[in-house]
């Protein structure tokens, strides 16, 4: 590793120091919100810290820069570390921190990408990979970019099998620019996870999907430096094993804890605690600025040029209809993509392939894949946003959007029922109004 250069001492500590401040952050947060995964977070820490704060190259003030590295947290259920790491960078006031999962605070128990820090929503495991595989895909072959693509995974998910589509799809597609951290904490919810602490057999699976893999201890900043600033021709992986809990002694690797947050006496504790561990340092960390040479993109005016020619009465297949269309959408605009599962001479996407083979994907017969990295390989906006975009003002068309977009979200139960209209009040005033009807019109 010839052109590592380990950090100095003072970088370090400063790299220690941050790891144990996100702890109290992570502690503090869902303490004060009475829920969220504190023992998740604090596994975590030191991959956090050097992850942000000496391997990353971004702009902290602007999160949504275009030439940043990006970072899908794919355990989102740790989302106050993320959040505790944006207030260490200055981006959020600390004291935003203690309104987690309040139901007028961005800060929800997961993330989501109306916080200017995150591309996508991570509340179902599993698919922060294929998130991110369209990330780096769109890095390398599209936006032809130095920024680079870096995604933690909880152990649990690794028993998801989109993980291993993506893994299939990274490897396949010669994804150097996309790393993956596994903390392996060996700890789920209601048990241990399959493999345990047994790393060594993480990294024999995630070697025989083509990546390079390296075992490291979760804990140790410098271990952590040194892998991430390995120069690599293959995704890296990099199996981090670690300790659920990590500096809460109370909790450390004790089943029964997650998805719990302290008790304010036990929070108490544990914050002194982990205060004592930080040593006094005039050091500050600041991350790297980013190297500004990823195209500007816009979907804005993706739209068809011209309405369709066919003819009243002609008889056409759905599919060919929509491989004409999408080839024709391909012909008026660079940015449209297209992605196919093993089937493009069924649904007739092979006409886009053959107008513009630079801008097809194959994903095979990795469906969940797929659909996750088509989601994320458009400019940081989804592909299914870009075809609403596109037929939104045909006429003939009308676009229903099937997702709930607001519900569900952060917030106490009755809160929330109260803001939807469907609490007990709503509820007894709708019966009323019907009964009051019913009267009227006998």
């Amino acid at each position: 590793m010839e052109d590592y250069h380990k950090p100095d001492q003072q970088t370090l500590q400063a790299l220690r120091n941050t790891a144990n401040r996100l702890r109290i952050h992570s502690i503090r947060a869902t303490t004060a919100a009475g829920s969220g995964h504190p023992t998740s977070c604090s596994s975590a820490a030191e991959i956090m810290s050097v992850l942000f704060f000496n391997t990353m190259k971004y702009r902290p003030e602007d999160p949504r820069n275009i030439h940043n590295d990006r970072f899908v947290l794919s355990k989102g259920h740790a989302a106050p570390i993320l959040y505790a790491v944006w207030a260490e960078t200055g981006y959020l006031k600390e004291n935003e921190l203690l309104n987690l999962r309040k139901v007028d605070s961005i800060l929800e128990g997961h993330p989501v990408p109306k916080q200017q820090f995150v591309d996508v929503a991570t509340g179902s495991l599993g698919q922060g990979l294929g998130a991110a595989c369209g990330m780096a895909y769109t890095g390398k072959y599209f936006d032809k970019a130095s920024y680079r693509v870096y995604c933690l995974l909880g152990d649990g998910e690794m028993s998801e099998g989109s993980v291993w589509e993506a893994m299939s799809f990274a490897s396949y597609y010669q994804l150097d620019n996309l790393v993956a951290v596994l903390d392996v904490n060996r700890l789920g919810q209601s048990d241990p996870t399959p493999l345990q602490h047994h790393v060594e057999k993480y990294q024999q699976r995630c070697e025989a999907f083509g990546w390079q893999a390296v075992v490291v201890d979760g804990h140790s900043v410098e271990e952590l430096c040194k892998v991430l600033n390995q120069p690599r021709h293959q995704p890296l992986a990099i199996i981090a094993k670690t300790v659920k809990g990590k500096g809460i002694p109370v909790v450390e690797d004790k089943l029964g804890w997650h998805g719990k947050p302290l008790p304010k006496d036990m929070a108490d504790s544990a914050v002194k605690e982990l205060q004592g561990r930080i040593v006094s340092s005039s050091k500050r960390l600041y991350p790297a600025p980013p190297c500004e040479d990823a195209p500007p993109v816009s979907l804005r005016n993706i739209r068809m040029p011209s309405a369709p020619s066919y003819k009243l009465g002609e008889k056409v297949a759905t599919r060919k209809a929509y491989g004409q269309a999408l080839a024709k959408l391909g012909r008026y605009n660079q940015h449209v993509i297209a992605l196919d599962g093993d089937t493009k001479n069924s649904t007739f996407s092979e006409l886009f392939k053959n107008e513009h083979p630079d801008r097809y994907v194959e994903c095979y017969i990795a469906e969940q894949n797929m659909v996750t990295a088509g989601e994320r390989s458009p400019a940081r906006r989804g592909l299914g946003e870009a075809v609403c975009a596109a037929v939104a003002n045909e006429t003939g068309f009308s676009v229903h959007r099937m997702a709930v977009s607001q519900v569900p979200r952060s917030g106490k139960p009755q809160e929330l029922l109260r803001i939807f209209g469907i609490d007990r009040d709503a509820i007894a005033q709708a019966v009323r109004k019907v009964l009051s009807t019913s009267a009227n019109n006998k």
